[in-house]
């Protein structure tokens, strides 16, 4: 049964999730120990980039349910991280490039697999729903995230000097921005959260994000590892695409 966990207590619990972050997963081990063909970065880069698309798309969602002023604010600054020039949008897009994608090739989402497109648009329509804290809280698998920004930043020079450095810069960005995106959600987080039921809701709604993201990896290592992308195994099917370089 359930109890009343302290703030410190809370807090380590959500944290001892990131057990389950998806830096995890097989396709990150595998990105991490540079045994990723540049087809599989490729395919997670194209991946990815509708995630990254559709991240101010989800605090926009968060902002018009009306949280506090003070809140609202906050994730204006969310928003301009990503959706402002020289945002995270066009970061990842400079990784496109740096990878050999085109860039057009990423805003028409020539290689979006339909199932990361499921698991993005569910965790936004998640965040249009819910109530605004609920949806604020779901971001804290960002308390996981420098970890995995920094181990592409140690790794991918020497694993994969084909990658154009100047493509690393979203990783560079987002080992600030997301320390102090947790410091807000965190600090809402522990004190919204405050009674058995809710601690056990804010529980529940972190395990769904951290699913969303193994979802995403599972169907890129699907597709790019295991050669199994949608529909392959029907004949003469053209709903498969294949990432080449230079395409």
């Amino acid at each position: 049964m359930s109890k009343l966990l302290s703030k410190d207590e809370f807090e380590l619990k959500l944290r001892d999730m990131g057990r389950m972050y998806h830096i995890h997963h097989p396709f990150h081990v595998r990105m991490y120990n540079g045994d990723c063909t540049k087809e599989e970065i490729q395919g997670w880069v194209a991946n990815r980039f509708y995630y990254q698309v559709m991240i101010p798309i989800k605090d926009a969602a968060i902002m018009s349910n009306n949280p506090p002023l003070e809140d609202r604010r906050k994730w204006i600054d969310r928003i301009i991280d990503h959706d402002s020039v020289g945002g995270g949008i066009e970061a990842w897009l400079e990784l496109g490039e740096a990878v050999g994608l085109s860039k057009q090739d990423l805003i028409d989402q020539k290689y979006l697999l339909p199932s990361v497109k499921f698991a993005v648009d569910a965790y936004v329509n998640f965040a249009r729903r819910a109530p605004w804290q609920e949806a604020a809280m779901s971001s804290l698998t960002e308390m996981f995230a420098p970890q995995i920004h920094q181990q592409r930043l140690d790794t991918w020079p020497t694993n994969y000097p084909w990658i154009e450095q100047n493509g690393l810069r979203y990783f560079q960005k987002r080992l600030t921005e997301a320390r102090r995106d947790v410091q807000h959600g965190l600090a809402l987080t522990l004190e919204k959260f405050n009674t058995v039921e809710l601690q056990d809701k804010a529980c529940e709604i972190l395990q769904f994000k951290l699913d969303i993201l193994w979802t995403i990896a599972d169907a890129i290592y699907l597709a790019y590892e295991l050669k199994q992308p949608p529909y392959f195994n029907i004949e003469n099917c053209n709903a498969t695409r294949k990432i080449t370089c230079g395409e």
